[in-house]
């Protein structure tokens, strides 16, 4: 094939190698041999010799090219000389196989070495092996990339599949939540793992948003099984309490230099057996223990009996129970101030707690809550500022509440021997002696009780958002309630101290206390609103927190279990009715402080026989007109 028959580029290519050739040879020509000929690639075309007169010039080549006069210098010869043989010269230009230039060689239609046409501009070069291995290499980097890829999705996914069992056992576990919602709960948590499984098993890529899925799930799934545990434990240590704790102390003048039970194992003690006489036998006999020696006692008939002889400088020190303290702070002003403790112990009793066979989410039931102000344990005895129960009916949605005057003048079944003595002091002789009394009050049977330590109601209230109060009066508090603020009748929203200083006074309101124990129904009627609205949801977590430590039960994990259950599957709406009891203030001696006149209240008993009509409706299903729903 002539170079008519190349294309262009094949021809330009052609006339770049031959001009090549004929400088090479032009150059090796000027260092030692003739001149050469233009056209002749430097060389000089040899005579024909013997036996190649035709043959060597008319030979034709295996590819079918006849060798002509017009090939430009295609003949050239090795060495100069004129024999068109096809020995290969490796040191020169020209000479592989294939190559036109090298006479005898395999034609190559005149084009020029290098490929031929497949180099040229039509396809592109093509792929050497070099190529084809980095791809083939290439290639495999990638899918071992991607496999790797793969199994770190499979892993995150096995992962998250432990978590969600671990956040499905932990439901299980807290068991308030209805079947109904427990199913969505486990469909939902299926899918979402699901979706990130079958993303890394059939995808071909890296699939990284079903790792980010997978991982994000399992964060949230981590946090949400340990906010449940923890539900959990708070409810668990609320829940179920069988115990009062009375603590003994024994006290010197705050000028005694006595600092210990030690320092003062020589003096002479001050102590009564006609209060819970069993606690101070215990006490001293404890004492003796830990000093080494029986100490000396002196006995009085009466607590003030025991604090007059203290300042008078009878005795030494004296021994009685810490809740009595507020009770000779209302005979002695500025006890607390005069003394100090140099010893305490703690003595527990068993409670009987006959409400464990009670069914809160059909049976009708009451609650009793105590509002008291303590240090130290929530079961420690002690007097008891809110007085409260609350009659449920779970069937009919029907909540009584009713608020009993701290100074309310009664007997203490089965400690004041028919004596009278405020329901205040009735809390130190333990939480089942308030019970109780309430329940000989109203002729009803007290299932459970529910002491709340009133410094955390700032948390509780606090955690909720702060709760919208109704108040039925206007006025400003003082500083006896913890916080100076301006009260608007009506409705008013309170965070954590101002629902406590509203739930506190007593002082500046039409009332008195009577109007306390309504202003405090009125917070615990607004909480009860917060609790079963979505607020709940949010404040959670600091609402365990204020409730932990602060708050003590009789009922049982698995009662309040129950009856939040209960509320999730209804939704209802409850009916909130408050009342309170009335009386008239007086002044007579109680048991608890024998020979002083204190302040009491006497009973209103037509206000008494209207909140045992109350309590008889509810308890018959009815439903009390005037109640506040809410919802």
């Amino acid at each position: 094939m002539g170079q008519k028959n190349m294309s262009d580029s094949e021809q330009e290519a052609y006339r770049r190698e031959q001009a090549a050739k004929r400088r090479r040879m032009e150059a090796r020509q000027g260092a030692g041999g003739e001149p050469a000929k233009p056209g002749t690639s430097g060389k000089r075309r040899p005579k024909p010799g013997a036996g190649e007169s035709n043959g060597g010039a008319k030979r034709v080549n295996k590819g079918g090219a006849k060798r002509g006069p017009d090939r430009g210098g295609l003949d050239a010869a090795k060495g100069g000389s004129g024999r068109g043989s096809a020995k290969a010269n490796p040191g020169r230009p020209g000479t592989s196989k294939g190559n036109p230039n090298r006479p005898g060689g395999k034609a190559n239609s005149g084009r020029p070495s290098g490929g031929g046409p497949k180099n040229g501009p039509k396809g592109g070069p093509k792929s050497g092996p070099n190529r084809n291995a980095g791809t083939r290499n290439a290639k495999g980097r990638k899918n071992a990339s991607n496999k790797v890829s793969k199994q770190v999705g499979i892993i995150l996914c096995g992962i998250q599949f432990a978590v969600t069992l671990v956040f499905i056992a932990a439901l299980f576990i807290l068991n308030m939540l209805p079947m109904k919602y427990l199913g969505i709960i486990i469909g939902v948590l299926a899918f979402l793992w699901i979706i990130p499984l079958v993303s890394q098993l059939i995808s071909k890529k890296k699939a990284i948003a079903g790792k980010v899925l997978s991982v994000l799930m399992s964060i949230v799934l981590v946090f949400g099984s340990y906010y449940i545990f923890k539900t959990n434990g708070t409810v668990k240590a609320i829940s179920g309490g069988d115990k009062k704790v009375d603590k003994m102390v024994v006290a010197v003048l705050s000028s005694d230099p006595a600092e210990t039970i030690d320092d003062a194992k020589k003096y002479n003690f001050g102590v009564q057996y006609a209060l819970k006489g069993d606690d101070m036998r215990a006490t001293i006999e404890e004492i003796n223990s830990e000093t080494g020696r029986d100490i000396a006692t002196v006995e009085y008939k009466s607590l003030n009996e025991q604090a007059e002889a203290l300042h008078d400088g009878d005795v030494s020190a004296i021994i009685y129970n810490d809740a009595y303290t507020l009770i000779l702070e209302e005979s002695f002003e500025g006890f607390s101030d005069s003394i100090k403790i140099i010893y305490s112990h703690e003595i527990t009793s068993k409670l009987v707690n006959k409400a464990a066979d009670v069914k809160v989410d059909d049976d009708c039931f009451t609650v009793y809550i105590s509002g008291i102000d303590v240090f130290g344990a929530i079961e420690t005895n002690s007097r008891s500022d809110v007085n409260m129960i609350a009659v449920v009916n779970p069937t009919t949605h029907q909540i009584l509440l009713v608020t009993t005057p701290r100074d309310f003048y009664v007997e203490i079944p089965g400690i004041s021997g028919g004596q009278k003595d405020k329901l205040t002091h009735a809390g130190i002789y333990g939480v089942d002696a308030s019970m109780a009394t309430l329940s000989s009050l109203y002729d009803t049977e007290i299932d459970f009780y529910a002491r709340v330590n009133f410094t955390s109601l700032i948390e509780m209230v606090d955690a909720l958002g702060g709760v919208d109060v109704d108040s039925e009066q206007s006025f400003t508090t003082s500083d006896d309630s913890g916080l100076v603020m301006n009260v608007a009748q009506g409705m008013n929203h309170f965070n954590g101290k101002q629902a406590l200083a509203f739930s506190r006074e007593r002082y500046n309101v039409d009332g008195g206390d009577f109007q306390r124990g309504r202003n405090q129904q009125a917070v615990i009627t607004a909480m009860i609103k917060k609790a079963i609205s979505p607020a709940i949801l949010t404040g959670a977590n600091g609402l365990l927190s204020s409730v932990s430590g602060n708050v003590d039960t009789n009922m049982s994990q698995e009662q309040i279990q129950e009856l939040i259950k209960s509320q999730l599957a209804e939704g209802a709406a409850w009916n909130i009715k408050s009342m309170s009891a009335e009386g008239t203030g007086d002044e007579q001696e109680c048991y608890s402080s024998p020979g002083n006149m204190l302040y009491v209240t006497q009973p209103d008993m037509n206000s008494i026989t209207a909140i045992k009509q109350a309590i008889d409706a509810v308890e018959k299903g009815e439903t009390l007109p005037d109640s506040v729903v809410a919802e």
